[in-house]
């Protein structure tokens, strides 16, 4: 059905959105499907789209109106919808050329099938999604310099402690997010039944800087990591330092009440 869709044309424009946190694929009912893995559907009679469990959903020459009304009946399939949505948008076009690639933003193609589509599609799910990353954790790191200035002030500890657990946990989901939902640093199971088109890929996953994004996460991931660490290590040692304190002077006052007992009264 692809082929019937797209055969005919010369370009198109794919658009990458990040929509939510996931996406219940499960329970989607859909009565046609262009592929099953990863999830593609037509959309409008003149577009299709590749959907993923992260929160991701790249469309394949669906006009404005058209993309409206689908992401309006992916709503309620849609955990935890995103405020701000990330967006990546490619014009590609069919060209004589064997070599396939970006050249002056345009991505460049021996023929439009559903095997290329899949390969674009991992590529720009995957770029959003790290830039929804970036953005968490830019603010994350915005949040913990306040945090041990405060500390250093004399801030109060219990909001210190929830503070800093709150962000230990969202290292943890980030984490799990990139490594086991979006798999950054693996690359699309139809590299395996299509060798041939891993340059393309390759060539896409330079373009977008797909790893380096992923360590640069990974660097801010684990200084902000240990900076919370270690303020949450201070603090404890200075609410124990405290109870060691009290426990001195309750015994310092029994002494007192003891020797004003024997020898006063």
């Amino acid at each position: 059905m692809f082929e019937r869709l797209f055969g005919n044309k010369s370009n198109a424009r794919i658009r990458a959105l990040l929509v939510g946190d996931r996406l219940d694929l499960r329970t989607l009912k859909t009565t046609e499907q262009l592929a099953a893995q990863p999830l593609t559907v037509p959309v409008a009679e003149q577009g299709c789209a590749v959907l993923y469990r992260y929160g991701a959903v790249v469309l394949f020459d669906v006009p404005p109106l058209a993309e409206a009304a689908f992401l309006k009946q992916l709503q309620p399939f849609v955990i935890e919808p995103v405020a701000d949505i990330e967006t990546e948008a490619l014009d590609i076009q069919v060209g004589t050329d064997s070599k396939e690639g970006l050249e002056k933003g345009v991505l460049v193609v021996r023929e439009l099938s559903l095997e290329r589509f899949h390969v674009v599609a991992d590529v720009l799910a995957k770029s959003v999604a790290l830039a929804d990353d970036e953005k968490r954790i830019s603010a994350t790191f915005d949040q913990v310099e306040p945090l041990a200035v405060n500390l250093e002030q004399g801030g109060a500890a219990t909001y210190q402690v929830r503070m800093l657990t709150r962000h230990i946990g969202h290292i943890l989901l980030t984490q799990h997010r990139m490594v086991g939902r979006v798999e950054v640093g693996e690359k699309p199971e139809i590299l395996w039944e299509k060798p041939d088109l891993e340059v393309l890929y390759v060539r896409l996953e330079d373009e977008y800087e797909l790893h380096e994004r992923q360590r640069a996460l990974e660097r801010k991931l684990e200084v902000i990591g240990r900076t919370a660490e270690t303020v949450l290590d201070l603090l404890q040692a200075r609410r124990s330092l405290r109870v060691e304190w009290y426990i001195v002077i309750l015994i310092v006052m029994e002494l007192l009440l003891s020797l004003y007992d024997k020898f006063i009264k």
